[in-house]
């Protein structure tokens, strides 16, 4: 079967392409359902983009590289489509953007924009071999129990990352970037849960407050969830991509109060209270009461000086923390790292070195913030590499 490109990956950026590719376009997966990561996503909402979308947000050794295709395409043009299909959406927080209904409305919207663009989509096959000679892509693939042949003129990368292997994440474009001499940026997991030894939280798992964290790299105010394995909730996940194994990290409990001020104004009108009672106004009890050995939190607040209460505060405001380590690709909601931006050309996705041969999405050395952004290099990206192959046809 000769084609005229073949689309690796029925996610996210794969669906996007294909819609916008042009004829003789296939798309290839081994699951047996297309978007199954735009299905669980956001609590089987999917959180399609993010209103404040912007390179800023977003993580790769050369920052300017996702300027161009996401300048193209931006969160409104993506609105725009799902608009265009009747899918009613809403804001929760932080410009993050979700369907009032289901997912599985956006996996549809991508199906049939597929359908209308006349791409064709094979589930459940198999990539065997795949060689590239006298400008076209030659794959051997395994579908429904037979050997399929195919040629392509053009060979696009949508395979995803490392991250969730249970929904049969692998590295499989990594390793044909290397084959076809593109380099690969060291991978490791991103927005994941931190580790710590011996169950060092376990007492407070399922607890959630508002924290800041931070580290020399970056700063986020979100929610901050105890866990039995050690911290998670949204603030734990944006910092884990800007996190190196070993370093520590800075919590503050009370991001939007001043805990000296307000434990000094209640030593004045409830002094003959206990100190650990008074800091439970302001923190949540369960924590305050892990916290109690470890900060002499003991006797009236009225016994506290001044300097005792500034601590105190200080401590809390500024509560370092060094991670054993994170949960890695079993639970991380994206890969960061992968094939790098200096082999690829920002407009297009293609690959400098070979022509045809094009990478988008996770795959990308480009990693989003948590709250659609990863969504929105998906749609950037894929739209980059599909439009660029459908004007290379005309």
């Amino acid at each position: 079967m000769q084609l005229n490109t073949i689309i690796l990956g029925a996610g996210a950026a794969g669906m996007m392409c294909a819609a916008h590719a042009g004829p003789g376009t296939l798309v290839l997966d081994h699951a047996r359902a297309p978007g199954e990561k735009i299905r669980i996503s956001g609590g089987g909402r999917c959180n399609f983009t993010n209103m404040y979308a912007g390179p800023e947000n977003f993580l790769s050794q050369n920052p300017h590289f996702c300027k161009s295709a996401l300048a193209r395409y931006t969160q409104w043009d993506f609105i725009d489509l799902v608009n265009r299909h009747g899918i009613a959406w809403h804001e929760k927080t932080l410009g993050q953007l979700f369907c009032d209904g289901s997912a599985k409305q956006i996996v549809a919207m991508l199906l049939s924009e597929m359908e209308h663009a006349g791409a064709t989509l094979w589930l459940n096959t198999s990539l065997r071999e795949l060689s590239h000679a006298d400008g076209r892509f030659a794959l051997t693939v395994e579908r429904e129990g037979r050997t399929e042949r195919l040629t392509a003129r053009n060979l696009v990368l949508a395979t995803g990352g490392k991250s969730i292997p249970k929904m049969g994440a692998t590295g499989l474009a990594y390793d044909i970037a290397r084959q076809f001499d593109l380099t690969v940026i060291e991978t490791r997991a991103g927005l994941v849960p931190f580790t710590f030894p011996e169950g060092r939280f376990a007492p407070l798992a399922g607890l959630s407050l508002p924290a800041r964290l931070s580290n020399a790299r970056a700063a986020f105010d979100e929610a901050l969830l105890f866990t039995h394995r050690g911290l998670s909730g949204p603030a734990v996940l944006q910092l884990s991509s800007y996190w190196r194994e070993g370093e520590e990290i800075r919590v503050d409990l009370a991001p939007d109060r001043d805990l000296y001020t307000a434990l000094r104004d209640q030593r004045q009108t409830s002094g003959r209270r206990d100190l650990s009672t008074e800091l439970a106004r302001l923190l949540p009890a369960r924590l305050v009461e892990a916290l109690a050995p470890h900060l002499g939190l003991s006797g009236r607040l009225a016994d506290q000086s001044d300097s005792a209460l500034r601590a105190l505060s200080e401590a809390l405001h500024d509560w370092r923390l060094t991670p054993s380590g994170t949960e890695g690709y079993r639970t991380a909601e994206v890969t960061l790292g992968g094939i790098d931006t200096d082999t690829l050309d920002a407009r297009t996705m293609a690959a400098k070195s070979l022509p045809g041969l094009y990478t988008i999405g996770e795959a990308v050395d480009v990693t989003g913030w948590l709250g659609g952004y990863n969504f929105q290099w998906a749609w950037s990206s894929g739209h980059a590499a599909g439009t660029a192959i459908a004007k290379e046809q005309r």
